[in-house]
C-alpha cells in the first residue's frame, strides 16, 4: 500500500492512503487520523489499510477519494519519535577520506556509521528548504529510508528484516561547512543537519516485491540539480550493510518505538559511474582528479529535485521538489 500525510493545519497531519499511480487519495479517520496512530497499532490496522488500498485502485472508492496533487503535502510521518541516519554505502565515506588523503579504518567495513538527528520535526517533498546563510556549504543528500515497528533490543539482523514496514526516499539535508567544526568536538552533528525533507508517499514492503530484496532498494535513486541530472546510482549496489544490518545496529542496546525511521546514508556507487547523490561527492571527485573542486555547494534559489522509478518507468513514492529559501529571522 501506499500513505501518505497531508495538511489539516495540525503538527503531525491527517493520514491518507494513495492509489498506486499517485493520483488518487482518500482520508481514513475511522482507522487513524495521523501515520503513527496507524503504526502504532499495525496489527490491527494493516489489513484495515489494505483492504482501502485494493478498493482505491480498483475504482470502487470514488465517494470520498480526491486529487492527491490538489493538496498540500506534509512528510508521511511529520514528526517521528527516533530518526537515526547512518552510512551504509561505505564507497562513499571511502571517497570523501581519498580527496582528504585521510585512510579508512577498516571497522567501517563491518560496523556501521549511525548518528541520531533531529525528529521534532519532517518537512514535505515541496517545502523550501530554508538556510540563513549560503556559507554554510548547502547540500542535498538522496537517501533511501525505512520505518520499523517495534524493534527488539538485541534483535538478529536477519530478524530486524521482518520490522520493516515502509520504504521511501528522502533528502537529508546537510551544512558542509559547518560539519568539520562539529565533528571536530568529537559529539556527532547537530548544527550542521537541518530537517530532513521526505517524498510525498511511503510505500509497504509487500509493495515493493521485485524491488526491495534482502533490505536493499534495488533501483536507481534519480538526483537533478537545477534540471541537471547529477546521479542515477542503484540503491541495491554497492551498500555494505542492508537495513536489518544498520536496524540491528541500532537495537543493540535498546528497542526501537513503532515509528523508527532508519536513513541508508547518501547512495553512491564505487566509482560514482553514473554520478553522485549529493555536492560532496562531485567535490571529492574533482579535488582527486584536478587538486581542487570547482562545483559549488547550493545557492538560495537552487533547485534539487529527487526521484525513484521502477522498472516500467512510473515514480513509485512520488517526487522531492525543493528550492533552497533563504531563512528569515521572526
Amino acid at each position: 500500500m501506499k500513505l501518505a500525510s497531508i495538511d489539516n493545519n495540525t503538527r503531525d497531519g491527517e493520514l491518507v492512503v494513495v492509489n498506486k499511480e499517485l493520483t488518487k487519495a482518500i482520508r481514513v479517520t475511522e482507522i487513524a487520523v495521523t501515520m503513527q496512530q496507524a503504526i502504532d497499532n499495525w496489527p490491527i490496522n494493516e489489513k484495515k489499510l489494505q483492504d482501502i488500498y485494493q478498493q482505491l485502485n480498483s475504482g470502487k472508492l470514488t465517494i470520498g477519494s480526491f486529487d492527491f496533487t490538489s493538496v498540500r503535502v506534509l512528510a508521511p510521518i511529520p514528526r517521528a519519535y527516533h530518526w537515526a541516519d547512518a552510512s551504509a554505502y561505505v564507497t562513499h565515506v571511502e571517497l570523501v577520506r581519498k580527496a582528504r588523503n585521510a585512510e579508512l579504518p577498516e571497522s567501517f567495513w563491518t560496523d556501521p556509521l549511525m548518528y541520531m538527528g533531529a525528529s521534532d520535526a519532517f518537512i514535505g517533498a515541496y517545502d523550501p528548504i530554508e538556510i540563513e546563510n549560503e556559507e554554510w556549504g548547502i547540500d542535498f543528500e538522496s537517501e533511501v529510508a525505512v520505518i520499523t515497528d517495534d524493534v527488539p533490543a538485541g534483535v538478529s539482523a536477519q530478524d530486524a528484516l521482518n520490522h520493516i514496514k515502509f520504504v521511501t526516499i528522502i533528502n537529508d539535508v546537510s551544512l558542509r561547512n559547518l560539519i568539520p567544526n562539529e565533528l571536530s568536538k568529537q559529539f556527532g552533528f547537530y548544527q550542521s543537519k537541518p530537517w530532513t525533507s521526505f517524498a510525498p508517499v511511503i510505500i509497504s514492503v509487500d509493495e515493493l516485491k521485485d524491488e526491495f530484496i534482502n533490505g536493499k532498494l534495488h533501483l536507481p535513486l534519480i538526483s537533478i540539480l537545477n534540471d541537471e541530472i547529477v546521479g542515477t546510482p542503484n540503491a541495491g549496489v554497492d551498500m555494505t550493510f542492508n537495513f536489518g544490518e544498520l536496524i540491528a545496529h541500532a537495537a543493540k542496546t535498546r528497542s526501537l518505538m513503532a515509528g523508527t525511521v532508519i536513513g541508508s546514508g547518501t547512495v553512491a556507487n564505487q566509482g560514482s559511474p553514473t554520478g553522485s547523490s549529493c555536492i560532496a561527492e562531485i567535490r571529492c571527485l574533482e579535488t582527486i582528479k584536478d587538486g581542487k573542486p570547482s562545483t559549488p555547494f547550493m545557492k538560495f534559489g537552487d533547485k534539487i529535485e529527487i526521484e525513484m522509478k521502477n522498472a516500467v518507468g512510473d515514480s513509485l513514492f512520488g517526487k522531492i521538489n525543493q528550492r533552497v529559501k533563504k531563512y528569515e529571522k521572526k
